[in-house]
């Protein structure tokens, strides 16, 4: 199974992150928001249709940049990084988001193939590569 997340990145560097659901598979772990590719979808146009759904965003599939992937188990996760976004960012589906910086991203319980796309995430961002 295919999975697209992204990493919202804020002007001063912050980043979204969101709670799950706690009724969920990895309840109240924090995650990059985003969802499965449905049939028929591209990557990024599930993306968008994701962060609107979850986050009430808009996001365009030219502001997307490849950023990460991780596998295990039958899933694979696409990370995405974006900075340009349209609307207010709110939790409409998890527990709550947060907004973090890229090394306090590390010390929160996550799902384990989270912590693979935060550590590529956070060398991309201090080499200044996205």
């Amino acid at each position: 199974m295919t999975v697209v997340a992204v990493a919202l990145i804020a002007a001063d560097g912050r980043i979204c992150l969101q709670q799950r659901p706690y009724g969920k598979a990895h309840g109240g772990l924090w995650e990059f928001p985003g969802g499965k590719v449905e049939p028929g979808e591209t990557c990024e146009a599930a993306l968008v249709r994701e962060v609107a759904e979850e986050l009430g965003a808009s996001l365009q599939c030219a502001e997307l940049v490849p950023a990460a992937f991780a596998g295990g188990e039958g899933l694979v996760i696409l990370l995405y990084a974006c900075r340009e976004w349209a609307g207010d960012v709110r939790c409409l589906e998890g527990e709550a988001i947060g907004w973090f910086a890229p090394d306090e991203i590390a010390a929160l319980a996550m799902p384990p193939l989270d912590y693979p796309l935060a550590r590529r995430l956070g060398q991309l961002l201090a080499a200044g590569a996205i």
